[in-house]
């Protein structure tokens, strides 16, 4: 046996994550741009504890609150100007992925000289400043990756960028800061998780060690399923739906995610559906569509969820979501054009044509 792990983050995971381990900050410079959106920041509680904490530490704070569901790179380009206007120190995402990721973004173009519409295409030698990440939901897991993803108008599809150096230095996870968080938004985020988990599982990079953290992240979702359908979240549900979403990210952080998340781009981008449903909606076809490829770990997955079939995750997903809208089919045919040979296909445990991908979205959405 032989595999690589890479995770160079620093996770700090629990109550008080920020209060307890902020200290961590000190030496990481005086001046820090938070970047997040309009409300979870404050909503969730964690910006006014980072305020106390720069305040203990005597960091001096600028906010750029300008994130929003889907970001685009112009969005990156207005957080570059004001790190550098700031004279940033150091970036502090807080949010969901959205946040998270764009704080990845403006800390790696805010040293190098390039325009963010080049992000995709521009060498990028200088290192990026460090960054602090503060999860507000529970789904992208994003403070433990290296990944990011924008929205392209352009091109009318959401993209993925990756660098290694984007790993942020630190993450501190504080389930506390879900709590505000409503039903739908929460099992949205959940259902991003629990793709993670298991496009990780079923990924071609898959390692023996991430495939451990995929089936914990798998069980954890599975404890408190029952409990989404109903609408019970009590703080023990909080707790583990972000540790499942830390777990996830772990994962993808290896393995990359497949061409489940890659299918469902086009549903946020031409038809405003979350990205976290968006994978839900497709999640069993998927597995069916997997399934010739990996008997085995499809047939553990459905263990796992406690389930026998893939008819009960079927079912377990028209519990949790609103019934998606009937597409034409060429609407089908269109969406899988914009993704027929994305790269995300050479991870996926089954190589699947263009009439594959209209299949899945034909059984999911059709």
């Amino acid at each position: 046996m032989s595999f690589s792990f890479y995770l160079p983050t620093k996770v700090f995971f629990g109550e008080g994550a920020v209060n307890n381990h902020g200290v961590f900050l000190k030496g990481r410079g005086r001046r820090a741009l938070v970047v997040t959106g309009r409300h979870s920041a404050t909503a969730s509680g964690a910006m006014a504890d980072i305020e106390a904490l720069a305040k203990k530490l005597d960091i001096t704070l600028a906010t750029f609150n300008q994130v929003p569901s889907n970001p685009t790179l112009e969005v990156v380009g207005r957080g570059v100007e004001m790190a550098r206007s700031e004279g940033a120190d150091f970036i502090i995402g807080i949010g969901g992925g959205s946040p998270l990721d764009t704080a990845k973004a403006i800390a790696l173009l805010a040293t190098n000289k390039v325009p963010a519409t080049a992000l995709y295409e521009a060498e990028l030698p200088e290192p990026p400043l460090p960054v602090i990440a503060i999860p507000t939901t529970a789904g992208t897991g994003s403070e433990v990756t290296q990944h990011a993803v924008f929205t392209l108008p352009e091109k009318k599809i959401k993209k993925g960028f990756s660098d290694d150096r984007c790993f942020p230095l630190a993450a501190l996870v504080d389930p506390r800061y879900t709590a505000s968080l409503p039903l739908e938004v929460t099992i949205d985020t959940a259902l991003d998780a629990l793709s993670h988990a298991i496009e990780g599982y079923l990924s071609r990079r898959a390692t023996p060690l991430s495939d451990t953290l995929a089936l914990e992240a798998m069980g954890l979702f599975a404890r408190h399923k029952e409990a989404l359908v109903r609408g019970e979240l009590t703080p023990a549900t909080r707790y583990d739906l972000m540790y499942a979403s830390t777990l996830g990210g772990m994962v993808i952080a290896q393995t990359r995610t497949t061409i489940l998340h890659t299918l469902g781009y086009p549903l946020t981008f031409s038809h405003n559906i979350p990205h976290g449903r968006a994978n839900g909606l497709l999640l069993a076809a998927y597995l069916e569509f997997v399934q010739p490829a990996e008997p085995v770990k499809v047939a553990r997955i459905l263990t796992v969820l406690g389930m026998t079939s893939l008819a009960e995750v079927q079912q377990m997903i028209r519990l949790l979501l609103p019934v998606p809208g009937k597409y034409p089919e060429k609407e089908l045919e269109r969406m899988a054009d914009l993704v027929t040979g994305a790269s995300s296909m050479a991870w996926t445990a089954r190589q699947g044509t263009r009439a594959d991908l209209v299949r899945i979205l034909r059984q999911s959405l059709g």
